[in-house]
């Protein structure tokens, strides 16, 4: 495997992982994404939320930065903002009652890569079968579909301007 195939793996691998979480927040959760105020939307709930930012935050059992992240800006990315803030040395350990001081910073947004639907694809410079999979199927383990509808004798080495056949 080239270099360049396991940064990709890699990748790849960081994506389940954190999506998987999400759905484990999301489940351990149970609805507390919903607003308080039947009439209040997720975004005049973030907005209410951002105002009352700089903020004390007493950790509760079994919370890491992520999950206090996403209560105060609906995305688990800026829990390196909450670690900046607290000049955490190992943001890893956090501890029950610990408080934490929350920053006023825009909340980070990560937006995916433009998704793939058409039965046809043209390789550009830095893809992969696994990126492709993700934005054509979301789902990167469907790249061997995308190698064996190929022919692809080696999987790893596909070149700009190749075109792909994705099958549906």
């Amino acid at each position: 495997m080239t270099k360049d195939s396991y940064l990709n793996l890699i990748v790849g691998i960081i994506v389940v992982v954190a999506i998987a979480a999400v759905v484990i927040g999301l489940i351990r959760s149970k609805g507390s994404l919903t607003p308080p105020n039947g009439n209040q939307t997720a975004q005049e709930q973030l907005e209410a939320t951002q105002a009352a930012l700089p903020a004390k935050y007493k950790v509760a059992k079994g919370e890491d930065l992520w999950k206090i992240s996403e209560k105060f800006y609906q995305s688990g990315y800026n829990w390196v903002d909450i670690a900046k803030e607290n000049s955490l040395a190992n943001p890893d350990k956090i501890t029950e009652g610990m408080e934490l001081t929350i920053p006023k910073v825009e909340p980070k947004v990560i937006e995916a890569a433009t998704s793939i639907s058409e039965n046809e694809y043209t390789v550009v410079s830095g893809d992969s079968l696994w990126s492709i999979a993700v934005r054509a199927y979301g789902d990167g383990y469907k790249w061997v579909e995308i190698a064996n509808a190929n022919k692809l004798v080696d999987p790893d080495v596909i070149h700009k301007d190749n075109i792909l056949k994705l099958p549906r």
